[in-house]
């Protein structure tokens, strides 16, 4: 199985990570897309994926980062491409959840990141948060030119479609397990599993029966184990078809 969106950098781990990482092995998890979002986390990233096999570095610019200073924030992104081995761009994307305020400068800023995996030939891993419409329509304008996954999923079964119409993943994490996440267990029932990914975003969103406790990538088991209740189907085949989904859209073929 493959975490496909992990922060196991974060100091919620610094006194614990090789157990976490012993228990990620214990439970078939063998390969975890670290992601950055920052200048720190992006380089973080990089000095795990060193260490450790399992991991598979991203590097990006998360919206809440967004300010006046979007150029010199791609140029620098741009720089650490080439400088750096990474499997995806981002995560990045579009975050309004707590105001509009730097609306223009996340634009140019996710803009941006949208050009460079253009330029770089690599996926696109979309944070995407109370700003669906605005998403969709940046992501739109490059249609045939662009491939990612949007994020720990939350919109609807309907624009989920209409992201994979664009090239897109659709990744379920721990809300999918959540009794009143109901949309997720729409998208888990309906979505065309070829398209689909699982994930954690460890240390948050824990899946039940760990909800409300810090969140790690083994947990991603649980995420298949519940889309394989709702769909009734055996959880090992939702574990190949995702495991197959994530080698191809970040181009692990030539890493197994």
């Amino acid at each position: 199985m493959i975490d496909t969106h992990s922060h196991l950098f974060d100091q919620a781990f610094r006194d614990d990570l090789e157990p976490c990482i012993n228990r990620c092995l214990e439970a078939n998890v063998d390969k975890i897309i670290l992601v950055g979002f920052s200048k720190e986390t992006n380089m973080l990233a990089q000095e795990y994926a060193k260490k450790n096999e399992i991991f598979y570095p991203t590097a990006g610019i998360h919206p809440s980062e967004a300010d006046e200073n979007f150029e010199t924030e791609l140029k620098y992104l741009d720089d650490f491409i080439q400088n750096h081995k990474i499997y995806a761009i981002g995560e990045c994307g579009l975050d309004y959840h707590y105001g509009k305020e730097n609306e223009l400068e996340q634009k140019k800023l996710f803009e941006g990141q949208v050009l460079l995996s253009i330029q770089y030939n690599l996926p696109l891993i979309i944070h995407m948060r109370d700003a669906t419409q605005d998403t969709y329509d940046i992501l739109k304008k490059y249609k045939n030119k662009i491939r990612g996954v949007m994020h720990c999923y939350s919109g609807s079964l309907e624009m989920a479609e209409e992201f994979i119409k664009l090239g897109f993943y659709i990744s379920l994490g721990g809300p999918v397990t959540f009794k009143n996440s109901k949309e997720s267990k729409r998208i888990a029932e309906y979505i065309d599993l070829n398209r689909l990914l699982i994930e954690t975003d460890c240390p948050y969103l824990a899946p039940v029966p760990y909800r409300g406790q810090r969140n790690e990538s083994s947990y991603v088991v649980k995420v298949a184990e519940e889309i394989a209740n709702i769909r009734k189907m055996d959880i090992n085949i939702i574990e190949k078809i995702t495991e197959h989904n994530a080698i191809q859209l970040f181009g692990l073929e030539d890493e197994i």
